[in-house]
């Protein structure tokens, strides 16, 4: 199956969260879910990898900035399974992401470009997106 890629426009503001639900394919690779301000610019490019870029059952954290990626965060608590449904959970606090993955780890990624909103949202790769809920 090919990589999927759907991008749109949705007011995420500091203090609000958004749940996330899809689903991995059987084969899958990897997925991304990115929020930032455009393609070029991500505050964050959460990249869970089941067997892509010479990583293997590793989650890969990032920021993009005027097109050029920057330091890579690694948090662990690879918790996805091929063929099967997850939900993620992302908070954006003033300095940090709070992201709670589907078996409830927990970790931050900072908020690099220190924005109060993000309006770009972005899923890349082997995953369909069932739901997005902010609140």
């Amino acid at each position: 199956m090919a990589p999927v890629s759907t991008s749109f426009f949705l007011n995420f503001y500091f203090g609000q969260t958004v749940a996330i639900a899809g689903t991995n394919t059987p084969d899958a690779a990897s997925f991304s879910v990115n929020i930032g301000h455009n393609d070029e610019t991500l505050a964050l490019h959460l990249n869970p990898r089941f067997d892509a870029s010479g990583d293997k059952y590793t989650i890969v954290c990032n920021s993009k900035k005027h097109g050029m990626w920057e330091q890579e965060v690694r948090p662990g608590g690879f918790c996805f399974f091929r063929g099967q449904n997850f939900k993620i959970i992302i908070k954006l606090t003033c300095g940090a992401f709070l992201i709670t993955l589907p078996n409830g780890f927990q970790f931050t990624f900072p908020n690099r470009f220190c924005s109060d909103e993000y309006s770009y949202f972005c899923f890349d790769g082997d995953a369909s997106i069932r739901s997005i809920q902010i609140y």
